[in-house]
C-alpha cells in the first residue's frame, strides 16, 4: 500500500525576531480558536504575530496582541484585529508552560502561525529566555566567523 506524500505546511506568519531576541529553550504547538472570517484571512497569509506574546490567565492559554487583518468579503461578519485568542493546549502541556515560565526571565514566546497537514491553524509557541545586549552580539560574531569559515573551506576546498 503506498503513503501518501507528506503536504508541506503552509506557514502564515513567522516572528523572525524571536531567535534574535531570545534564546529559545523549548517549544510545543498549540491550537488557536478561530471564527470564520479568521480563517479565511489567514489563508491570504497577511498575519503578523512579531510585537505578540503568550500568556497563562485563569487556567487558560491567550495569544495577545496578534494581529489577523479583516477578510474584505465579511463585511458584516468581520472580527476584531487585535482580539485575544484563546490557545489550546492539554492541561499537561499548561502544567508544563505554567513551571517554564515561573522561573525567573522565562516568558513564551510565538514563534510560527501555521496550517498544519489537516488544514487547522497551530501556533509554535517557544519558551524563551530575553537576550542581552552582549549576547545579542556574541550570537552575531559567531554567526559571521561561521559564515567566514564556510566561505574559506569552499575556497580552498
Amino acid at each position: 500500500m503506498a503513503q501518501k506524500p507528506e503536504r508541506p505546511r503552509k506557514i502564515v506568519a513567522e516572528n523572525r525576531k524571536a531567535r534574535h531576541n531570545y534564546f529559545i529553550e523549548d517549544d510545543l504547538e498549540a491550537g488557536i480558536v478561530l471564527e470564520g472570517s479568521e480563517v479565511k484571512s489567514l489563508r491570504t497569509g497577511k498575519a503578523n504575530i512579531a510585537e505578540s506574546y503568550a500568556s497563562v490567565e485563569g487556567g487558560e492559554l491567550w495569544l495577545i496582541n496578534g494581529y489577523i487583518p479583516a477578510y474584505e468579503q465579511a463585511r458584516a461578519f468581520g472580527h476584531d484585529e487585535r482580539r485575544r485568542r484563546k490557545l489550546l493546549v492539554s492541561k499537561r502541556e499548561l502544567a508544563r508552560l505554567w513551571q517554564g515560565i515561573g522561573r525567573e526571565g522565562m516568558t513564551l514566546v510565538p514563534l510560527r502561525l501555521y496550517f498544519n497537514d489537516k488544514g487547522r491553524a497551530k501556533l509554535q509557541l517557544g519558551i524563551a529566555k530575553g537576550k542581552k545586549l552582549t549576547d545579542k552580539r556574541e550570537t552575531e560574531k559567531k554567526r559571521d566567523w561561521d559564515r567566514q569559515k564556510a566561505r574559506l573551506m569552499r575556497e580552498r576546498g
